[in-house]
C-alpha cells in the first residue's frame, strides 16, 4: 500500500511538471511577445531535467563505508569515510548523504557531522568523511546510509537507503592503578601459600612516594636523590589470592564511572597474579568463575563493553543470593554507587560469615555524600570493613591508603 501511494505521488508530480510546460506554452501562444516565449523556453530545460531525474535510478549508486578500526577504547576518536560510486554520470544538482546512526550514538553526536550536502553534477565518485572526537562505550552497529536528491524546484525528490552494515566494539576506559592487598587478610585463595603475607624484598617492581606505614628498609635512596623526595620500593606480593568482584547494575547516574572503575580494578588485580571471579547480573547474567591471566581480562572487558544498568533487582539482594553459592575463602569486592540501609544489612551478612569484604562507592567528580550516606558509611566501617568512596578522576589513588589493619 505504501509503495502504491509513493508511485501515485511520483506520477502526480510528473503530471504537474507536464501541466506547467503546457501552461507556459498556452500562455506564450495567446499572449505572444518576447517575455512569454522566453518564459516558455526557459522552463523547458528544467522540465526535461525533472522528467529525466524521475526515471534515473538511485540503485546506480554503490556505497562503501570505511572505518579506521573495529575495536576502540571509550574516549578514542572514531573516523568513518563513505565512498560513493556510480556508473552513469547523470548531472545531479545536489546529493544529501546521511549516516543512519544508532540511537546511542545519535543522542551524543557532537554535531551534525554525519549528514552532509554534496554537489556532484557529473562526478562518478564522491567521498565524505565524518568523525566523533570521543566515542561512547558499547557495541555499535551502523546499518545503512540515506541518499537523497532532487531537482531545482523540489518538484521531483528521490530518496533511498543503502544497506551498508558495519559493526564495532568500544571497550570501557580504564585507569592504571596499583592494587594492594589488605595485609591483614592473607590466608585466602587456592593459589596462596598459606604463609603470612609479607613484602618480598628480593623483587622490587617499581618505586612510589613514601607513605605512612612504609618501613625504613624499603626506601630507595637513589630514586629519592634523583627526585628530591623520599621514594620507597614497590614490591611484588609473595603470593596471589582469589577475588570475587560484584558490579552493581541497578540504574544509576554514576554507571559509566562504575564500569570504568571495574575495568581498572580488574586489570590491576589480574596484573598482580590473583584469580578473579566476576559477577554482573541485570537483564542478562554474567558469572565468570575464578581464573587468572590475560584471557580472563579479555572476557570481562568484552562483557563490560556491552553491559547496561538494567538490573530490576536491588544490588544487595543479588549479592546476598550469590555469596551463598561461594564456600572457599575469597576476598569479596563490591563496586556500587549506593549507600543505604540495604548496604548495612548486607555488611551484617558478611560479618556473620567473617568474610573479607571491600566496598568501593563510585561517584562523579564534584559530587558529595548526603548526611544519610555519611552515616551509612560510618556504620559500615564500624564492622571493620574496608569501605571507600572513590571519585571520578581519583581512581588511581584508590589503594594509596591501604596499610596494615
Amino acid at each position: 500500500m505504501r509503495k502504491l501511494f509513493r508511485k501515485l505521488k511520483e506520477t502526480g508530480k510528473l503530471v504537474n511538471i507536464f501541466l506547467l510546460i503546457v501552461t507556459t506554452f498556452v500562455y506564450a501562444m495567446f499572449q505572444g511577445g518576447f517575455v512569454s516565449w522566453f518564459l516558455f523556453y526557459s522552463f523547458i530545460p528544467f522540465g526535461l531535467y525533472s522528467f529525466a531525474l524521475s526515471i534515473y535510478s538511485l540503485k546506480d549508486f554503490k556505497l562503501v563505508r570505511q572505518i579506521n578500526q573495529t575495536e576502540y577504547v571509550a574516549g578514542e576518536k572514531f573516523e568513518a569515510t563513505i565512498v560513493i560510486n556510480r556508473k552513469i554520470p547523470f548531472p545531479l544538482m545536489y546529493l544529501i548523504i546521511e549516516e543512519l546512526l544508532p540511537p546511542q550514538l545519535k543522542k551524543f553526536e557532537q554535531s551534525k557531522q554525519s549528514k552532509v550536502i554534496l554537489f556532484p553534477w557529473f562526478k562518478r565518485e564522491l567521498t565524505f568523511k565524518y568523525e566523533f572526537d570521543s566515542i561512547l562505550r558499547g557495541e555499535h552497529v551502523l546499518e545503512g546510509i540515506r541518499i537523497k536528491t532532487g531537482d531545482l524546484f523540489g518538484l521531483i525528490e528521490k530518496e533511498t537507503i543503502a544497506p551498508v552494515r558495519d559493526q564495532f566494539l568500544v571497550y570501557p576506559q580504564y585507569v592504571d592503578l596499583v592494587y594492594r592487598q589488605l595485609e591483614s587478610r592473607f590466608e585466602q585463595g587456592m593459589t596462596s601459600s598459606h604463609v603470612r603475607l609479607q613484602r618480598d624484598t628480593a623483587i622490587a617492581v617499581g618505586v612510589r612516594e613514601y607513605a605512612p606505614g612504609d618501613r625504613f628498609s624499603w626506601i630507595d635512596w637513589k630514586a629519592s636523590a634523583r627526585r628530591n623526595n623520599i621514594m620507597t620500593k614497590e614490591f611484588e606480593q609473595q603470593q596471589s589470592h582469589d577475588v570475587v568482584l560484584f558490579m552493581d547494575r541497578t540504574n544509576s547516574n554514576h554507571f559509566e564511572q562504575i564500569v570504568t572503575f571495574t575495568a581498572s580494578l580488574t586489570k590491576a588485580i589480574l596484573r598482580k597474579g590473583a584469580q578473579v571471579s566476576f559477577i554482573s547480573i541485570g537483564e542478562d547474567q554474567a558469572v565468570f568463575p575464578l581464573k587468572d591471566g590475560e584471557s580472563q581480562q579479555q572476557v570481562i572487558y568484552y562483557h563490560l563493553a556491552k553491559v547496561k544498568d538494567d538490573s530490576p533487582i536491588p544490588f544487595s539482594q543479588i549479592v546476598e543470593s550469590e555469596i551463598k553459592k561461594i564456600y572457599q575463602p575469597v576476598t569479596f569486592m563490591l563496586v556500587t554507587s549506593e549507600l543505604s540501609e540495604d548496604t548495612i544489612h548486607l555488611v551484617g551478612r558478611f560479618s556473620m560469615r567473617n568474610a573479607d569484604l571491600q566496598i568501593f562507592v563510585i561517584r562523579e567528580k564534584g559530587t558529595q555524600l548526603t548526611h544519610d550516606e555519611v552515616r551509612v558509611l560510618g556504620a559500615i566501617r564500624k564492622h571493620n570493613i574496608f569501605a571507600k568512596v572513590v571519585y571520578e578522576g581519583h581512581f588511581a589513588d584508590t589503594f594509596h591508603e591501604v596499610r596494615k589493619s
